[in-house]
């Protein structure tokens, strides 16, 4: 070796100091390494599995039981009543039909189950007290003229509500997406843009049976077309006191 470090030539250099690496003994495989994957099955044989062990689910908690039973609830909407606290100014509707006048566009598309709605809508005016001389029944030819039929109602400003009723049932293609959501949209606008209540009475379904199961929900939709008639006069009145 030279004195500046280097090698003369010809020189081999001194050997590095192997690591201290344990070779695996014959017979044995490396850590980490999975029999199930190297080796074949035997013929004949099921292949080979790494067990899975199954999660101690422990005893059942309060938080268990309620899960079972939130998960054997159904999901929808559910009624209830708001806290306000006392002191507090409320404006409140009640579903009354004294000295209101009410107007009810109904598609024909899908007759068997809008002329059901329909009898549950009027069904609901006269158990809340609207003479039948003072409804108004308007057909359209289906859901997607719903809207326009709801506006033409609400702008003759004879109507202290309107009711909105049909039916939409999902096909074989997309033409349920658009009709359904232009309906809803349609029905929201004509509300707003006349300040006459609107009530959406449209079901909007998977199946004909489940169009049959909700034919009471004409009924929801005239109580609350009622409740929100009485709610805007209200709102009319304080406006004017």
């Amino acid at each position: 070796m030279s004195a500046t470090g280097g090698f003369w030539p010809g020189e081999a250099p001194p050997a590095a100091e192997e690591e201290d690496v344990q070779e695996p003994e014959a017979g044995t495989e490396p850590a980490g390494w999975s029999q199930a994957r190297d080796e074949e099955p035997e013929a004949g044989s099921e292949p080979l599995a790494t067990p899975v062990a199954e999660p101690d689910e422990g005893p059942a908690t309060d938080g268990d039981e309620a899960s079972e039973t939130e998960a054997a609830t159904p999901a929808g909407h559910v009624p209830g009543e708001l806290d306000i606290p006392d002191g507090v100014a409320v404006l409140e509707g009640s579903p009354s039909g004294a000295e209101r006048t009410v107007g009810v566009v109904v598609s024909r598309f899908n007759g068997e189950i809008s002329n059901r709605l329909l009898e549950s809508a009027l069904g609901a005016l006269a158990a809340a007290g609207v003479p039948e001389e003072r409804i108004t029944v308007m057909p359209v030819p289906g859901a997607f003229e719903l809207p326009i039929g709801a506006m033409a109602l609400a702008k003759t400003r004879r109507y202290s509500c309107v009711i909105a009723l049909g039916c939409v049932i999902r096909g074989e293609t997309a033409h349920f997406d658009y009709l359904a959501g232009e309906a809803a949209s349609g029905l929201q606008l004509a509300g707003l843009e006349t300040g006459v209540p609107v009530a959406f009475g449209v079901l909007t379904v998977e199946t004909a049976e489940q169009a049959e199961a909700r034919t009471e929900k004409g009924a929801d939709a005239a109580r609350a077309a009622l409740e929100m008639a009485d709610l805007f006069a209200q709102v009319r009145q304080q406006a004017r006191g």
